[in-house]
């Protein structure tokens, strides 16, 4: 899967999770907790919405810091 739809589709995910959030400014290098604004709980929503738009399952619990990490883990598991 291209770099660029992951990316993309990871914003409309993160658009319903935190509707609040300045998505003209996100780019890979985007720290999910500063410059996205995500909790605890945002984060484990993240995950299950990630697991159902990628169709596949995470194995103990994700540790991701930036928006580009998120899309290399996506990009290394997802089987669509």
């Amino acid at each position: 899967m291209e770099r660029e739809h992951i990316f993309n589709e990871l914003k409309e995910i993160l658009k319903l999770i935190k509707p609040s959030a300045d998505f003209s400014k996100i780019n890979e290098d985007s720290q999910l907790v500063r410059d996205v604004g995500l909790d605890s709980l945002t984060i484990l929503l993240l995950s299950l919405a990630i697991e159902n738009k990628f169709a596949f399952k995470f194995e103990g619990n994700p540790k991701f810091t930036t928006v580009g990490e998120v899309i290399d883990f996506i990009s290394a598991n997802s089987t669509l």
